[in-house]
């Protein structure tokens, strides 16, 4: 199946015009419809401390966001028409709080949604841990893009990070569109051992992709000292890889599902974008 339906999540950071590109670069290749998701978020307040403040400032708070928003419509409307793609316009205004949610729900009406990595020195930025929840949250993949920009034609060289598990076991199943088109893809299996890889730690997935056209290539490696995440980040660069693809894996505590050290180590340190399923 290919991307028909795309969502970018689009704000007030610097990094929004990065990321509306590479939303627009993918829906070109794919022939996808774009829907530029205009989400912000607006700080929690409690009833009882927002009558204590003069009405003056919550007016001028709540221009300074319609302001906000009126130039990420532009930034986008700018991106899509001069990308020549289909497309439309959402726009949600939630409490801080809520703001994944929000997100969420409108992701699961698209095939793929993309969202960018959280920019510590820009307030603006979309907070990682509203990524986190929404891509456990969502249903759909979750294509991550730095904030310093994706590689112009992006998914040409793709590596992925194979464990065998469930959640890298979807990854590669929503990336296939990605696959088929890639130039060159290496599955690559961190620390293999038998038992959940099969006799052949990576063979099983190889010969799967290979059946749907996909040019592949099975790498194991060993991350004893440098630890996974390390290792995976380090084996992107080497290879000069323009796209990651893996399992966003997560546990539960306290009956709330949250990332494991893995995930969240790669979308803080990722210089390239980052497909997950979840």
């Amino acid at each position: 199946m290919a991307f028909r339906n795309l969502l970018v999540q689009v704000d007030g950071g610097k990094a929004a015009k990065n990321r509306v590109q590479a939303a627009v670069d993918l829906a070109n290749s794919s022939g996808a419809h774009l829907t530029g998701l205009v989400a912000l978020g607006e700080p929690a307040m409690p009833t009882y401390l927002r009558s204590q403040i003069p009405k003056s400032a919550l007016q001028a708070q709540a221009a300074y966001l319609t302001e906000v928003e009126g130039r990420a419509v532009e930034l986008f409307k700018a991106a899509a028409d001069a990308g020549g793609v289909s497309y439309e316009i959402r726009r949600l205004r939630k409490a801080e709080a809520e703001l994944a949610s929000g997100i969420s729900l409108h992701a699961r009406y698209s095939d793929l949604v993309i969202l960018g990595q959280q920019d510590d020195d820009d307030a603006a930025s979309l907070d990682n841990s509203v990524a986190e929840e929404v891509l456990v949250t969502c249903g759909r993949p979750v294509l991550m893009i730095p904030y310093i920009g994706a590689p112009t034609g992006f998914g040409k060289r793709v590596m992925v990070a194979w464990n065998g598990g469930r959640e890298a076991t979807r990854a590669v199943n929503d990336a296939l569109p990605m696959l088929k088109m890639a130039e060159q893809v290496v599955v690559v299996a961190v620390n293999p051992g038998r038992g959940v890889h099969g006799d052949e730690p990576g063979a099983d997935i190889g010969l799967h992709l290979a059946r749907h056209g996909v040019k592949v290539e099975v790498q194991h490696l060993e991350a004893a000292e440098l630890g996974v995440s390390s290792a995976i980040l380090s084996r992107l660069s080497d290879r000069g890889s323009d796209l990651l693809v893996m399992g966003g894996y997560g546990h539960s505590r306290l009956r709330e599902l949250v990332l494991g050290g893995v995930t969240r180590e790669v979308l803080k340190h990722m210089t390239v974008p980052v497909l997950m399923s979840h």
